[in-house]
């Protein structure tokens, strides 16, 4: 597998991350058309802001994110920016989400860079989130 490096006037990088972060008390909420807002949402943003979606699955109660972002970009500046971002506009479109849940996110959050596993590892266990059988029985993703 060949290696893609990006270029700035600073140098030369191929940063790795893995976010994963949830709703409030871990809801499963994100399904049906929150889930595929959320993930259109996902998208924009990572296109608004340069960064490339490798994997991404969004689970009912839970997110799981895989992308290449800048050096600039901290993890915790990443997860807040699609946090605060879905948030915003999810509770707005989906006003369920707003009776049911204080805010939509926990203020929590796990990142790992990818680089002690290998980017084809993250990527198969985000792609197999739901052939895990503790997960089958939540309605899948177009409940």
């Amino acid at each position: 597998m060949t290696r893609k490096v990006r270029r700035f006037s600073g140098g030369v990088y191929d940063l790795g991350l893995h976010v994963v972060w949830c709703p409030k008390y871990r809801r499963p909420v994100l399904v049906g058309r929150v889930a595929a807002r959320l993930e259109e949402l996902i998208r924009a943003k990572a296109d608004e802001k340069g960064w490339e979606v490798i994997a991404l699955e969004v689970m009912p109660d839970h997110v799981h994110l895989f992308l290449k972002h800048d050096p600039k970009a901290s993890a915790s500046y990443v997860a807040n920016q699609f946090k605060g971002f879905t948030s915003r506009v999810l509770r707005s479109e989906f006003p369920h989400l707003k009776s049911r849940l204080p805010t939509l996110w926990s203020s929590s959050y796990f990142a790992a860079s990818v680089g002690a596993v290998s980017e084809a590892t993250v990527r198969r266990y985000i792609d197999t989130q739901w052939e895990r059988p503790w997960k089958k029985d939540t309605g899948g993703k177009g409940a």
